[in-house]
């Protein structure tokens, strides 16, 4: 074999392997939210702030009229995002109930709550959901349209304050969501904690 056919040769070798490498990475990341399921033990180790990526999904706009997507489901009428919650801890865990959600601002001058706290949507009953390590959970996020409350100052939130269920400690994701700047009117609402990663709009089927 000539000089020039033996680093043929080795390119060909090297770009093999780096093949099969990318392959096995896609392979053994591609199901995450496999390590997702329900359980019916609610004493199981709760996955702590500490232990989870919090992270806010696109929106998605429902109408009065109209739906997201083709479920037979027609959502009330605002904006839907997707609270993810992913596992980055070593352990597998569990959450279960309602996340606490607050607007909050995110200046030096000005940090703190904006308007009042997320209610509670009460169409999905909270059940508890296993977390294996890299696995994701959901809770839907509603905002109300803003035709619905055109007497209330909107204020962008620019962050969403989440208290986990049975934590104490915070966690702060970004956001840019026009909310309801007076105390009194709630212009979001949550749903329970769900398995596997959320769609907007969308209520997951067990």
């Amino acid at each position: 074999m000539t000089r020039y056919g033996q680093i043929g040769w080795r390119l060909a070798a090297v770009a093999a392997f780096a093949g099969t490498a990318v392959l096995a990475v896609a392979l053994t990341r591609a199901p995450a939210h496999d390590g997702v399921s329900l359980s019916s033990d609610v004493s199981a180790r709760v996955c702590a702030t500490s232990g989870l990526e919090a992270w806010l999904g696109l929106g998605t706009a429902a109408t009065a009229t109209g739906g997201t997507g083709d479920t037979g489901i027609r959502p009330a009428e605002g904006t839907y995002y997707t609270l993810e919650f992913t596992n980055v801890s070593d352990r597998a865990c569990s959450l279960f109930g309602y996340p606490e959600v607050s607007a909050y601002r995110d200046t030096p001058k000005a940090r703190g709550p904006i308007g009042s706290a997320a209610a509670r949507d009460t169409s999905v009953q909270p059940k508890p959901v296993m977390l294996a390590p890299g696995a994701t959970a959901h809770a839907q996020l509603r905002v109300t349209a803003s035709a619905e409350q055109a007497s209330c100052a909107q204020v962008t939130a620019e962050e969403l304050r989440i208290a986990l269920p049975r934590q104490a400690r915070p966690a702060f994701v970004p956001a840019h969501i026009p909310v309801c700047s007076q105390k009194g009117q709630v212009s979001l609402s949550v749903q329970a904690i769900q398995a596997r990663p959320g769609i907007p709009g969308y209520t997951v089927v067990p």
